[in-house]
């Protein structure tokens, strides 16, 4: 227990000191924001900090803290390490680097800024990328509430039932001005998410010794043999860095009064979502006893794991929570990666959101999209499984261009030496991560683990060599390409 403590004291250190850091680097100033501006009433709305911080809690977390972080602690008590320095050094720069870029460029989406700072291809690249994932997110989270409400409910309400209805509400919840709907709940359902994560905690650290949290270990303790790179940094992606986030952060900047709110609300909600994980990770490996058996666990679905650790912990109230919990958060996660892909798909196409007829014309289709993937995923038995690994990856390539997205933002005005390290570190590691997944993989190009190993590494290396000649010359007066400070008008 002292290791998750611990662990818990130094992602507050870290929001405090790094948190300040970042800001710093990034230079939040007094300038109006998009929510002023703009102002639609539709996507564009001024919110109070408190009620925009517990939206993007909720946004980016749902239930990816709770069941990526249980399939890591399959791996064992090294997950709290990921957890912990990912969020830090990797997964809270992320969020706060692009909701804050964002909020610079009128609320543009990850895929608009990609190309402006990294060119045009990968704009139109990043545009399919991004709605390719958002609709496995939405799909993913339609799914798990959907087979738990299905064990819950009479028989005529199954779990192709329970889809329907879900995908009735995300065509609201993406239509509906962002103030209506997610505005008005989602403040409540992000306190009942840290309510959640702060019981069970608490009944496992005061069950009288019936569960014992282990102690952090660097052994790999995967029954299967699962090697922890780079299969441990796919798997938690929420908890710890996520690109879904780099979707959802540009959501909430639309909705910011100040940019000096930027670091609780981007980088705080990232904090706090890795504090949830960290909660669901131990609780995993200490109400099972061992990793083989939470992994036995988990092949009956995550959702169910989350409904017999909560019941079990806390019983008649933890039921309670874990139904709430395992049914709504998924589902505020699921719409809001529909309303992004929606914001990314009228950006293209320059498709007005503030006239519901546009709002419909790209609606209507990805939610049918997202209904046949639904039907795959209940229909064939490991169909969940199947998509979870395929959204993981992407999720995590997103993530690693969004990085380095933020890296050229960070050359380009003037914040070079020292300051664009801060994303660049982290955009080579996931270039690490999500090139060797990619090519180790069953469902990649299952090639043999040292050949990935290597191909990976090479390519964190030449990327990151393509950024230290990009230093250099931003470095090199003689280049006429050197700034010295940021550009007030960006």
């Amino acid at each position: 227990m002292i290791s998750l403590l611990i662990s818990f004291a130094v992602l507050i250190v870290g929001y405090i000191v790094y948190g300040r850091v970042t800001e710093k680097i990034f230079a939040p100033d007094d300038r109006q924001t998009p929510a002023i501006t703009i102002n639609d009433g539709v996507d564009f709305v001024p919110m109070k900090r408190w009620k925009a911080f517990l939206i993007q809690l909720l946004n980016i977390a749902g239930t990816g803290p709770i069941f990526g972080a249980l399939m890591g602690a399959v791996f064992g008590p090294v997950v709290f390490l990921w957890i912990v320095f990912g969020s830090i050094l990797g997964g809270a720069v992320h969020d706060y680097m692009s909701g804050m870029i964002s909020s610079r460029h009128k609320g543009a989406s990850i895929a608009e800024l990609s190309g402006t700072y990294l060119g045009k291809v990968v704009k139109w690249i990043m545009r399919v990328f991004s709605v390719v994932l958002l609709v496995l997110c939405g799909t993913v989270f339609v799914t798990s509430p959907a087979r738990l409400l299905d064990r819950l409910t009479p028989g005529w309400m199954n779990g192709t039932f329970w889809a329907v209805v879900i995908l009735v509400y995300y065509l609201l919840a993406t239509l509906l001005p962002i103030d209506k709907l997610i505005g008005k709940l989602y403040p409540f359902f992000g306190v009942l998410l840290i309510v959640m994560a702060g019981t069970v905690i608490g009944g496992i650290i005061f069950s009288g010794g019936k569960y014992t949290i282990p102690e952090l270990s660097l052994q790999n303790l995967h029954p299967e043999g699962t090697p922890i790179w780079p299969y441990m940094f796919i798997t938690v992606a929420c908890g710890a860095v996520s690109g879904f986030h780099a979707t959802q952060s540009p959501m909430i900047a639309k909705c910011i009064t100040s940019e000096k709110e930027g670091r609780s609300i981007f980088y705080g909600a990232m904090i706090s979502e890795a504090a949830i994980a960290l909660v669901w990770a131990a609780a995993g490996v200490s109400f099972y006893g061992t990793t083989q058996l939470l992994n036995e666990a988990l092949k009956g679905g995550a959702s169910n794991v989350v409904y017999e650790i909560s019941t079990s912990v806390l019983g008649v109230v933890g039921s309670a929570l874990a139904v709430a919990g395992v049914i709504i958060c998924p589902i505020t996660s699921g719409d809001t990666a529909f309303r992004s892909a929606r914001l990314i798909l009228g950006e293209a196409f320059k498709l007005d959101q503030k006239k519901i007829k546009n709002r419909l014309l790209i609606t209507i289709p990805l939610l049918i999209v997202g209904g046949l993937l639904t039907w795959f995923a209940i229909a064939h038995e490991n169909g969940f499984q199947i998509i979870w690994r395929y959204f993981s990856w992407s999720n995590q390539t997103l993530a690693m261009i969004t990085l380095w997205v933020s890296t050229a933002y960070l050359l380009k005005k003037g914040k070079y030496r020292f300051g664009s390290l801060i994303t660049a570190f982290p955009a080579a590691f996931m270039t690490g991560v999500s090139v060797t997944y990619l090519l180790m993989a069953e469902e990649g190009f299952g090639l043999d683990q040292t050949v990935s190993y290597i191909a990976g590494a090479a390519a964190a290396a030449v990327l990151f060599i393509v950024y230290l000649i990009a230093l250099k010359r931003k470095n090199n007066p003689r280049s006429g390409k050197s700034l010295r400070r940021d550009n007030p008008s960006d």
